[in-house]
């Protein structure tokens, strides 16, 4: 059975033990959208504040409010119910006006709303804000002022955070199930354990690279993505200008999101060696998701803007903005033990 292995960090800590998440209010998360709603249409855009609840569950409250079907609800991503979260929802509400600050329950409430022409889509966001306060910090602080400091000019290792896989793997016992015994499992759930497999093999081949040293730095075959864009091209060799740009965090390392490979679209030389090497050590996984996917990439390394820290009566209090599908949790991890 697989399970969920203590990957390896980057920056040599952790360097102290806290408490994370302890309160909803210690976790809290904003969207950034990649445009602005334009004032008019057909969809109502909303920015709800909610916490100890999921997106589902608003979408739903949402819906209810509106007295339309669920449908009508679109969002640009999933957050977490154990943090306090600022998210957009759209709700197709043609040619009504409704009184949108008097939606609100015990656990979210409407901040703002704006028409737009179209839906709101999965992944239309430039990143997420966080502000993280991790409690009773015990450790060296020199450490962890290090490791911050690296982060915050050489990048952060773009691993999947622990709530992609369930709680104790479970999202990676139930792919496995599926894939290997073939057992019946809903609709509604395919999507989520094929993202849990991908991510599974994407972290694997992130940490051969961090225990290589090379996850932050270009090699033979690599596919390079452009900072902030799902664009890239093959560097079938290592010259002295992509060395340099790589260094400037213009462009990324990436790592597969494992499926069918198209000619051209994908790694070579001895980037493609090593993913290989991963897949063949869990075919189950590969095999399974060569069937059911087209291989996407990502980048192996995510700038982290904004970032700043202080400590107050022993607790570490962090702000930062990531880009969208990176994880929080992958930057806490690489400062304490959580």
């Amino acid at each position: 059975m697989t399970r969920v292995p203590a990957w390896p960090r980057v920056y040599g800590g952790p360097f102290a033990y806290g408490r994370v998440k302890a309160h909803p209010q210690d976790f809290a998360v904003e969207e950034v959208l990649s445009f602005e709603p334009s004032g008019e249409g057909e969809h109502v855009f909303l920015l709800v504040e909610k916490q100890e609840l999921n997106t589902e569950q608003v979408a739903q409250a949402l819906a209810r409010f509106a007295g339309v079907p669920r449908h009508r609800i679109g969002y640009a991503g999933l957050k977490d119910r154990q943090a306090v979260a600022r998210q957009w929802f759209s709700v197709h509400v043609a040619g009504r006006e409704l009184p949108w600050t008097e939606c609100r329950g015990g656990k979210f409430r409407v901040l703002r709303f704006s028409r737009n022409r179209r839906k709101l889509r999965r992944g239309a966001l430039r990143g997420n804000r966080f502000r993280v306060r991790v409690r009773e910090v015990q450790g060296e602080r020199e450490g962890l002022a290090r490791v911050l400091t690296a982060i915050a000019s050489q990048g952060l290792a773009n691993y999947f955070g622990p709530q992609r896989f369930g709680h104790a793997g479970a999202n990676l016992v139930r792919a496995e199930a599926w894939f290997r015994r073939g057992e019946r499992v809903a609709r509604h759930l395919r999507g989520l354990y094929l993202s849990a497999a991908r991510s599974f093999l994407f972290n694997q081949v992130l940490a051969v690279r961090i225990e290589r040293g090379d996850w932050n730095k270009p090699i033979p075959g690599d596919w390079l993505m452009f900072d902030g864009s799902g664009a890239g091209f093959l560097a079938a060799t290592v010259e002295a200008e992509l060395k340099a740009r790589v260094e400037a965090l213009e462009l990324h390392p990436s790592g597969p999101l494992w499926g069918k490979r198209e000619e051209g679209k994908s790694t070579a030389g001895l980037a493609a060696l090593l993913e290989r090497q991963v897949a063949e050590a869990h075919p189950e996984f590969a095999q399974a998701l060569e069937a059911k996917a087209e291989e996407m990439r990502r980048p192996l390394r995510v700038r982290v803007e904004e970032l700043t820290w202080g400590f107050e009566k022993g607790d570490l209090f962090l702000e930062f903005f990531l880009p969208k599908g990176a994880y929080a949790t992958s930057l806490v991890r690489e400062l304490v033990e959580i």
